[in-house]
């Protein structure tokens, strides 16, 4: 392959809508930092070392994100690009190396791209290890919303493009654990465009381990080369369209399988408020400990539910970005693009799009349903406590009025005993009883008595008769 280069197109979270403005994410400079480690560890470019000094997002060594606000150019430099320098290689040629640092709204990407010199080198695929592609890999550079490796080469048109396409793919990622498998075929500015995806098996559905892959081989001696230095911007934004469709997807999976989970206890909680109350005497301290709970479970279900509507609007703006990125490059190609990109926004984004929507309509009832139970498990802690209070001070004021009524019979009684002047002696058959057993009986009795006026009272009061 001659006029060869390597691509490497990385995006990373900068900032999400939880972030107040000039706040980041935690690890917002990883991109930077594990570029820094890559040239100060395989691709030793003085370039790519110094990186920080040159970025504006760091002063004095340092990550200060608030230095980019107020910046309109997209570039994080304060040059169209920068030059990281060249490095020998044993074959006689050199690798010189380009970067161009962004930053896409709430996202920072880059670009860097190695070429050899002289640029007409041809490079076969024991030559590409020279460019340390494993140094590129989602190991290394880590960015959280995806990456893509992109080779360009020029061969004659007896070449077999579908075996050297095979070939490069798979010694890019020689000696990881990825499998690229090729994904889609097409055209791109006149040369051949093969697409893989080289996922990891550990986690698959995880963006920042995998790698986008796209080689194209120019076999007719289109001008390629041209047309994709025109719809440069395009073509960028679009790779930036297309992994955030496919990081916001993995998150609203992520998040619906946690309402899910949330969801399956609140039926558990349900249960167990059935429980509660199917007894003869409602547990109050359970209904109460379950009332504790569940708020904090709605709060998260909540949360899920709002997140999962973040990302519907999300991937439908993204959508309509990759859209118009790629009626962009359609223009500038003669009309054409990819089959394969248009397939992705018409029907995969599509369908996940439809699909995060539907989980919002399937988890919404569930909302609501936590709300009620929230609202009918306080109404009955609340009757259940109000009766408990009620029978509380009923079983006072009936003991008031009792023990005063006996009071009072038992003083009455008293005075008539202190005017009888005879000792109190033991009951006996020789001892004819005192007169004070006598009042000890009547005051007691006379203590039920008033104890049953209260009662009276208390149910009249509580239950009055209903009027004709």
């Amino acid at each position: 392959m001659k006029n060869f280069s390597l691509s490497l197109y990385a995006f990373h979270l900068r900032h999400t809508l939880t972030e107040l403005p000039g706040e980041v994410v935690t690890d917002a400079n990883l991109l930077w930092e594990n570029l820094v480690k890559v040239g100060e560890g395989s691709l030793t470019f003085v370039g790519l070392k110094d990186l920080r000094s040159k970025l504006i997002c760091y002063q004095n060594g340092k990550y200060d994100p608030k230095r980019e606000i107020g910046r309109i150019p997209e570039r994080l430099i304060d040059a169209q690009d920068l030059d990281l320098g060249s490095l020998p290689t044993t074959e006689g040629f050199k690798i010189n190396a380009n970067l161009q640092p962004f930053l896409l709204n709430d996202t920072y990407a880059v670009d860097l791209t190695l070429v050899p010199e002289p640029s007409d080198t041809p490079i076969d695929i024991p030559q590409l290890q020279h460019f340390k592609p494993s140094s590129l890999l989602p190991s290394n550079i880590q960015a959280s919303l995806g990456q893509t490796l992109s080779i360009y080469g020029e061969v004659d048109p007896s070449e077999d493009c579908d075996t050297l396409a095979e070939k490069l793919a798979i010694a890019l990622v020689a000696g990881t654990n990825l499998n690229p498998v090729r994904t889609q075929q097409g055209e791109l500015f006149g040369s051949l465009l093969f697409e893989y995806q080289a996922l990891d098996p550990d986690e698959p559905d995880n963006p920042a381990k995998q790698c986008h892959i796209l080689i194209i081989i120019n076999n007719s001696q289109a001008a390629t080369a041209t047309l994709a230095t025109k719809a440069y911007d395009w073509l960028l934004n679009l790779l930036c369209s297309y992994h955030k469709i496919l990081y916001i997807y993995q998150q609203a999976r992520q998040r619906y399988r946690e309402a899910r989970t949330i969801y399956s206890n609140l039926e558990n909680k349900i249960q167990k408020f059935n429980s509660l109350i199917s007894k003869n005497k409602t547990q109050l301290s359970g209904l109460k400990s379950l009332m504790g709970e569940i708020p904090k479970k709605s709060f998260d279900y909540t949360r899920c539910l709002q997140d999962l509507q973040t990302h519907h609007t999300a991937i439908t703006t993204n959508i309509t970005n990759y859209r118009i990125c790629l009626d962009k490059i359609q223009t500038i190609d003669s009309g054409n693009s990819p089959q394969s990109w248009q397939d992705f926004i018409n029907k995969g984004s599509k369908k996940w799009q439809e699909q995060i929507q539907t989980h919002i309509n399937y988890l919404t009832p569930g909302q609501e349903l936590f709300g009620q139970l929230v609202d009918t498990i306080r109404g009955i802690v609340e009757t259940e406590q109000t009766e408990r209070d009620r029978s509380l001070e009923n079983t006072i004021q009936v003991l008031g009025i009792g023990f005063g009524g006996g009071a009072i019979a038992s003083g009455i009684i008293v005075q008539h005993i202190d005017k009888i002047n005879q000792p109190l002696t033991v009951i006996s058959p020789n001892n004819p009883p005192h007169p004070f057993y006598a009042s000890l009986l009547l005051s007691v009795l006379a203590t039920f008595f008033f104890i049953g006026i209260g009662w009276l009272i208390t149910k009249r009061q509580y239950h009055p008769r209903d009027k004709n």
